[in-house]
């Protein structure tokens, strides 16, 4: 029997800011089988959560967070702008699905020597697109990764040799029964983002996704429970 992991993105963003550690913990509390969280360094290479290129869309500060130093970006937020490894504190016993938006070959070595550093490397996965991903892959062998993809045409076969993804990553729009049938027929699981709706959730359970992440945990649980596949 399959199951579905219900991912939750930036943690609980409906009830409390994203990418924050109280967000987090909401989203555990509420019944998340993982925590999505999107990382990017700071301009001394420390990485933190934070979607955006900079802070204005969250903290009122335009300034990009590759101009900022870890201590700005504490005293600009008031603290509110976790570091990795205080996501990966607030997240212990629990899977973790980073996002590595832009991420460069530097940042993929940074990112995966914190998540060594604080013990996380089991609980740990990560998305993004191809250049992120195989970055990503050089950095840490063993990762476990899930490749999001943008379009119907299959990745080329030399490309997922080459990152060997765990998972293919697909917004929610592009999800079809014959698209989840052919990336199960290779192998492969499937996740869907970012699915907020209780309609657009029943169909992708209906279509046998892997996982789905969403902005409303509260929606996806009540359906997971009707659902006869339990979440993981």
């Amino acid at each position: 029997m399959r199951t579905v992991t219900a991912v939750a993105h930036r943690g609980d963003p409906y009830r409390v800011r994203e990418n924050t550690l109280p967000s987090l913990r909401a989203a555990l509390e509420r019944g998340a089988d993982a925590v999505e969280i999107d990382v990017r360094p700071t301009r001394d290479g420390v990485p933190v959560l934070l979607h955006d290129a900079s802070l204005e869309r969250l903290w009122e500060h335009g300034r990009p967070l590759a101009a900022l130093s870890a201590d700005e970006v504490r005293g600009l937020t008031g603290g509110g702008v976790p570091t990795l490894e205080e996501a990966l504190a607030a997240t212990a016993g629990h899977r973790v699905l980073v996002d590595l938006p832009d991420a460069t070959p530097g940042t993929a070595r940074t990112v995966v020597g914190v998540v060594a550093d604080c013990g996380a490397a089991d609980r740990a996965y990560y998305c993004a697109g191809p250049a992120a991903m195989l970055a990503l892959r050089a950095a840490d062998p063993a990762a476990e990764i899930a490749l999001t993809w943008g379009t119907l045409a299959p990745p080329r076969p030399a490309l997922l040799a080459a990152i060997a993804p765990r998972w293919l990553n697909y917004r929610f729009g592009l999800v079809s029964r014959d698209l989840v049938d052919r990336v199960h027929a290779d192998g492969l699981l499937i996740s869907a983002w970012t699915a907020d709706t209780r309609r657009t959730m029943r169909r992708l359970l209906a279509l046998g996704v892997d996982s789905i992440t969403t902005n409303r945990l509260d929606v996806l649980t009540a359906e997971l429970s009707r659902d006869p596949r339990p979440s993981r």
